[in-house]
């Protein structure tokens, strides 16, 4: 069942309770650490069908019991202290209670994760604490079908350089610190107009933001697994090293001259670098000082005001870049045109995404159009939605022809005209998923695409109810193959070689184009061993 809201969602809103039947769901609520019982636990069930909930506080025994009519229902609970969650929750998807005569709902285990917390301090070179540094948690997630790492929460050290972040759900997490040493002085900067000859070496200085367990890189940072209830601590020893002094050079026409602006690659993102001071040293060139080195991205406008490529560099010492060269971005106008059933919704977005996962998004404005300016020059996934449905793009219509599915290729300094053919996810894809011929609940249910690789945003994910049933929404027509698999939650499902072995063994469907709103599986999906 796919979860659309959180637990704390419900709360405040006016519903009916739901009526009193001969079905009960009953259970215990515990600790999924210690396994203990939990008292003073409010447990909540919703009518998916009506949306009327009800809710119980559990007693010492952290027992729960509702009687209900015949119908399918979330299970959610709550505590302080824990993590509020579904029953059997991964990710957005989580596994419904069905009321019946078949199904045993009278002993259910409902698992509340307690709050992890990682708390740590961060010390300078001999080993003062370095108050108001940034932390900046990490987290893995694979719920776009592989591992990425993203930005999760930040904090910064108190006057002791000691720092907390909490709650954490369960999962693999990287945390990182950035500042500047206190007592550092570069040419340029803070009034210091004297050249670098006459400054201390050991005064001009910086740190590098640096990743537990004390890397200077994100990508030798060293992941830290978070079960609930941990407590971990993670300390972050911060050693200084020469501050750069790069000349970078720039163009000009005579005018005003723009400002590069610094990026640093960190996982799968780039995060904007604090620059210790840049200040203007010749026409056309600036100097950039107090900045740690490594790996940056650097950009600017040219001088007719458009943005450039960036530029990768790895900054290991002093020296010279020249930026008055490269390739200059394009600008992208996008039109939709839909193919088969269905009408254009007023909030179309269309995103760009390039081959590390970046997502450049604009929505359709009132003419009907979607317009992109400074896109790199490269190869692009053009993907459609809206808030309430999925779409596909099937073929792309440029002034050069046109491009069976959605790639495509962005040259430099363009302005590209693009009109883009997109057919609805409409239909619902409804089975069952059984294990040696019996339900088989909390499996995680699979759609995959043929040519996955192509077709990425038509992937479908659902997890198994207490009966097995399972349910597949905003499905676009195609072919597919549909696999079941047990425990399979961090799998990375929208890579085709993680699935191969599962794929052998799964359903084959077709999902038609025209006037097709629901289909039925007519045989059980086989659940597979991850």
């Amino acid at each position: 069942m796919l979860s659309c809201s959180a637990y704390a969602q419900t709360e405040g809103r006016l519903r009916s309770l739901i009526p009193s039947g001969p079905y009960r769901i009953s259970g215990t609520v515990l600790n999924a650490k210690a396994g203990s019982p939990l008292a003073r636990c409010r447990v909540t069930i919703t009518d998916l069908k009506k949306q009327d909930l009800q809710s119980v506080i559990t007693g010492d025994d952290g027992r729960f019991q509702f009687h209900v009519p015949a119908g399918k229902y979330s299970l959610q609970g709550e505590k302080r202290g824990f993590i509020g969650a579904l029953y059997n929750q991964h990710e957005q998807f989580s596994t419904a209670i069905v009321a019946s005569a078949d199904l045993d709902t009278e002993n259910l285990a409902l698992r509340l994760a307690p709050n992890a917390v990682l708390a740590g301090k961060v010390q300078d070179e001999v080993g003062e604490p370095v108050r108001n540094a940034q932390i900046t948690v990490y987290r893995e997630d694979r719920s776009q079908g592989a591992s990425r790492i993203t930005r999760f929460r930040g904090a910064t050290t108190d006057d002791q350089g000691r720092y907390e972040v909490t709650p954490l759900d369960p999962g693999t997490y990287f945390v990182s610190a950035r500042a500047f040493p206190w007592y550092a002085i570069h040419p340029g900067s803070n009034g210091a107009a004297s050249p670098p000859s006459q400054i201390d070496s050991s005064l001009d200085v910086a740190y590098p933001v640096t990743f537990y367990a004390d890397a200077t890189e994100a990508d030798d940072a060293t992941p830290i697994p978070v079960r609930g209830g941990d407590r971990l601590e993670v300390d972050i020893h911060l050693n200084p090293v020469p501050a750069l002094h790069i000349v970078l050079h720039v163009p000009q026409d005579g005018g005003e001259m723009s400002l590069p602006t610094l990026q640093k690659p960190v996982f799968d993102a780039l995060e904007a670098a604090e620059i210790g001071s840049l200040r203007h040293v010749a026409p056309g060139a600036y100097e950039l000082t107090g900045v740690a080195g490594g790996r940056y991205t650097v950009q600017m406008h040219d001088a007719s005001g458009h943005m450039k490529e960036p530029t990768e560099v790895n900054f290991n010492g002093g020296g010279e870049l020249d930026l008055s060269s490269g390739r200059s971005t394009s600008k992208i106008k996008a039109t939709v045109q839909l193919a088969g059933w269905g009408s254009i919704p007023s909030q179309m977005q269309i995103a760009l995404v390039d081959n590390k996962g970046r997502r450049n998004q604009a929505e359709m404005d009132a003419r009907g159009e979607a317009n992109f300016s400074d896109v790199i020059p490269g190869k692009y996934d053009v993907l459609a939605g809206s808030p309430t449905q999925p779409f596909s793009v099937v073929r792309i219509a440029t002034e050069a022809g046109t491009i069976s599915g959605h790639a495509l290729n962005v040259p430099p300094g363009s302005a590209l005209t693009i009109s883009l053919s997109v057919m609805a996810g409409s239909v619902t894809v409804e089975g069952y998923a059984k294990r040696a011929g019996k339900a088989a609940s909390g499996a995680m249910i699979v759609l995959v695409p043929k040519d996955a690789d192509a077709n990425r945003d038509c992937f479908r994910r659902d997890q198994s109810d207490l009966d097995g049933g399972f349910s597949l929404r905003n499905v676009v027509p195609g072919t597919y193959t549909i696999v079941a698999i047990e425990d399979g939650w961090d799998l990375d499902w929208a890579e085709p070689a993680a699935l191969t072995g599962y794929l052998k063994r799964g359903q084959t469907l077709e999902i038609g184009s025209r006037a097709q709103t629901a289909m039925r599986l007519p045989d059980a999906v086989e659940v597979q061993p991850k």
